[in-house]
């Protein structure tokens, strides 16, 4: 396959990407990372790609959540910081590690998430209850996007919407929180590894802003039901098969 011919697949897969994104407040790397690994990219490339792209659409929706006023400072603040040690440190250790041995658990984990999403499109969430420990699930969530190239929005997003934080702050303070988040990782995985696969980010990124308009519009013409189970059930398939195929290589 040509240069030319890669280049617009990933912009169909960022363009894709950033439709579901736009719909659902989360999920760009997460289709991002499934597509991309299913085509057998090592995942600590996949992950740098998927981040360096992020840094412009991360940023350019953090700017807009904090001119609208829908970022609270202190969720911010308790998001950011812990999401940049535990994205540091998941970037970190996900370029050491061989991408034979590290690919199964990201698929295991991309599995966990799409049941999460179908959980959450289904109505069947946890109680209502604040969510106290804010520092440390911004920990994970950057450790875990870090390590699949996604999950910062379905963790970090999902939790607090279920633990009874009001929408419009949840989704501006964790996109605003996503842009320093995705710029560490972006930074780390540059210094670690560098950037080799510049038609991915190039692709990604020019999907991505392609589709931001239209993924505006699709969000006020969708029931957001469907686009969560449509998500869910894209994700579980992939992860299912690569889970799959990754065990019987064993067997």
């Amino acid at each position: 396959m040509e240069f030319g011919e890669t280049f617009f697949w990933f912009v169909l897969i960022g363009l894709a990407a950033q439709l579901v994104d736009g719909a659902l407040g989360m999920a760009y790397g997460l289709v991002s990372s499934s597509v991309l690994l299913g085509m057998g990219l090592p995942p600590a490339q996949v992950s740098a790609s998927i981040h360096a792209a992020e840094v412009f659409t991360t940023g350019a929706s953090g700017a807009s959540h904090i001119a609208l006023g829908n970022v609270d400072r202190r969720l911010f603040l308790r998001l950011a910081i812990p999401g940049v040690v535990g994205g540091v440190i998941g970037a970190y250790v996900l370029t050491q590690l061989p991408g034979d041995l590290i690919r199964p658990f990201v698929y295991l984990y991309l599995l966990v998430l799409a049941v999460l999403i179908l959980v959450r499109a289904s109505g069947r969430m946890v109680p209502r209850r604040e969510v106290r420990r804010v520092p440390v699930l911004g920990f994970f969530a950057g450790l875990l996007d870090a390590s699949g190239g996604g999950g910062w929005g379905p963790l970090a997003t999902s939790t607090l919407l279920a633990g009874g934080g009001q929408a419009r702050t949840v989704i501006g303070s964790v996109n605003a929180a996503e842009f320093v988040v995705t710029l560490a990782v972006s930074i780390t995985f540059f210094l670690s590894i560098g950037i080799e696969h510049l038609q991915i980010v190039l692709g990604l990124l020019v999907g991505g802003m392609i589709a931001a308009p239209v993924a505006a519009l699709l969000v006020s013409r969708v029931r957001e039901k469907w686009v969560l189970v449509a998500v869910g059930l894209l994700v579980l398939c992939i992860s299912l098969y690569q889970i799959g195929h990754a065990l019987a290589r064993f067997l």
